[in-house]
């Protein structure tokens, strides 16, 4: 079973950037799509970005211009640059497959953006 460690969140201004990484113990080509998800304080957990095994992207509407989602096949890493961050971007982000099924969700990395 493939397990997922997210890690790079933190404690950020208004404006400043963080990259999350998500290293995987086994294949990302194997599990296909890959997608950064957000859970935000009182709130369902959310799609945020995603990219295939070819690395086409796509993203939510309130992260596009400002996120960018990659992968390194080579070394089953998924990335997540965000820029120009904002207090609603405050949230636990966990990477996971586009679609079902999931691998075993991991702990997340805390993002904290203050205001």
């Amino acid at each position: 079973q493939v397990q997922l460690v997210e890690s790079g969140g933190g404690l950020v201004q208004a404006g400043g950037s963080l990259r999350l990484s998500c290293a995987a113990s086994g294949s990302i080509l194997s599990i296909g799509a890959m997608a950064w998800y957000r859970r935000a304080p009182g709130k369902l957990r959310e799609l945020v970005a995603r990219v295939t095994n070819s690395g086409s992207t796509n993203y939510a509407d309130s992260v596009r211009g400002r996120f960018t989602i990659s992968r390194d096949n080579a070394k089953n890493t998924v990335y997540l640059q965000m820029n120009s961050l904002k207090p609603e971007d405050t949230a636990i982000y966990y990477c996971n497959s586009l679609l079902p099924p999931f691998v075993s969700w991991g702990q997340g990395t805390q993002v904290t953006v203050s205001s």
